[in-house]
């Protein structure tokens, strides 16, 4: 699956020493990646104007963050549709094959919803390393190829087909700097992000995955792609 994805770049070139100011800079690129990587999520992006009464609490999640590289479309795009997955979870992998390409094609191309990644990873271990090891990606722009390289074939939870030289052999494949990969699966800040992801899912009474809200509409499961476009249009279609 290749859709055009809002959001993302090109890998950036391997981090090569470099004399005189270069180096500071690149340092500079990469903290400030990671810090929008591993942006807290305790409040939204932008506050709700005076007076304005959110119809569910699932509302005011939306971060709209602009150059969030676990996101999907323009920040300011009329909907958005948030994603609470796991890595191992398979019938996350099957709206990551069937529907997600759908809904990018019809929605996000088209600049009326913006998909925002949450992590729950409830499954085990492996969901965690695979959560962690995507951000990691994320720090390179590849978020997204590495999200669809995970969900490619469906995997056994926790059968070692997530381990560590599984996932750097997906980085190796996508092309990512081997190097700085393995450095940002050890930055806390990533660690902590995944966490926070879990905290809210957790807030607001989800306990498995996928999970999606899209404005004031709850969607459990993977459901068909038919009932992302009827909750997408109802919002669209709300003054």
């Amino acid at each position: 699956m290749k859709p055009t994805r809002a959001g993302s770049g090109k890998t950036r070139p391997p981090i090569r020493r470099a004399a005189g100011w270069l180096g500071p800079v690149v340092v500079i690129a990469i903290v400030a990646v990671l810090a929008i990587i591993a942006r807290p999520s305790d409040q939204p992006a932008g506050p709700a104007a005076a007076g304005e009464q959110e119809e569910s609490p699932f509302a005011s999640l939306a971060r709209r963050t602009p150059g969030d590289p676990l996101a999907l479309g323009a920040p300011d795009a009329p909907v958005v549709v948030i994603e609470y997955a796991d890595f191992q979870c398979p019938f996350c992998g099957k709206h990551a094959r069937e529907t997600t390409p759908r809904l990018i094609r019809d929605y996000v191309d088209q600049g009326l919803v913006r998909i925002e990644w949450r992590d729950l990873p409830y499954l085990g271990e492996e969901s965690r390393a695979a959560a962690t090891a995507a951000r990691a990606a994320a720090a390179q722009g590849r978020f997204w190829e590495f999200h669809d390289a995970l969900y490619a074939s469906q995997r056994r939870v926790n059968s070692g087909a997530l381990n560590d030289a599984a996932l750097r052999d997906i980085a190796t494949r996508i092309g990512l700097d081997l190097t700085r990969f393995d450095a940002d699966r050890a930055f806390p800040g990533i660690r902590e992000a995944i966490d926070r992801d879990q905290r809210e899912a957790t807030s607001m009474g989800l306990t498995g995955t996928p999970a999606f809200s899209i404005g004031d509409t709850l969607i459990i499961g993977a459901q068909p792609y038919e009932a992302f476009k009827q909750a997408i249009d109802e919002q669209l279609d709300t003054p």
